[in-house]
């Protein structure tokens, strides 16, 4: 149960909507004598409650949450708080959303596929004042940087920018401008210039292609 166990441990707080991804995050870390999940979240609302309520020394942020994007969570979260470890654990794809993490204020990303085997070391690694990152990711990262930026932009996702991503995904997982308005604060017209930006940006000609590669996009897993 979160909240159990040694209270001198590390205190993590894990933000995802999918109750059974909590659970089993929690679990592994609860495993650990250095560990403990002190509170659960599953959105942007109810995280921020939380964290001011049990002040956690880590918090696990999920990318997809019940009422927003969890980059934005982690954006509010760093401009609270420039202490606070954050280590998002997602399913999207790392090299799109990794630096999108990181330049959001992020100390580290892992993928879900990774997190029951890696998780436990990323969150040590994240708490001792590292970033934790793949090992691929972090080769990805190097070579760009010896590169130069233009190798980053060879694709076209990684055009958009944080918003246009979030009303994307929306946009794949079905909702439509009036329900993405509603979702992220927005008004319908800047909803609809997203819209345009993104189809513009990805070389789309119409609203039927936009949607048929969000949905695309939402279905294999970003």
């Amino acid at each position: 149960m979160a909240g159990s166990g040694n209270t001198g441990a590390a205190r993590v707080l894990i933000v995802d909507d999918h109750p059974l991804v909590r659970r089993g995050i929690a679990s592994v870390i609860d495993a650990e004598p250095d560990l403990r999940v002190c509170a659960e979240a599953e959105s942007i609302a109810e995280a921020l409650s939380r964290i001011r309520a049990v002040a956690p020394d880590l918090v696990i942020v999920d990318l997809s949450l019940a009422d927003g994007s969890g980059l934005e969570l982690v954006k509010r979260l760093r401009a609270q708080d420039a202490a606070l470890k954050i280590l998002v654990c997602s399913m999207h794809d790392e090299q799109l959303f990794a630096p999108r993490a990181l330049a959001a204020g992020a100390n580290g990303y892992i993928g879900k596929e990774q997190a029951t085997e890696h998780v436990v070391d990323a969150v040590r690694h994240v708490l001792a004042g590292r970033t934790w990152l793949s090992e691929d990711m972090t080769e990805r990262a190097l070579s760009g940087v010896s590169r130069g930026a233009a190798d980053f932009a060879r694709n076209p996702m990684e055009s958009l920018s944080d918003r246009e991503l979030e009303v994307f995904e929306l946009i794949g997982r079905g909702y439509g401008p009036s329900q993405i308005a509603e979702q992220i604060h927005l008004s319908v017209k800047t909803v609809e210039t997203h819209r345009e930006k993104i189809k513009r940006k990805l070389g789309l000609r119409s609203g039927v292609e936009l949607v048929r590669r969000a949905l695309q996009w939402v279905t294999e897993g970003g």
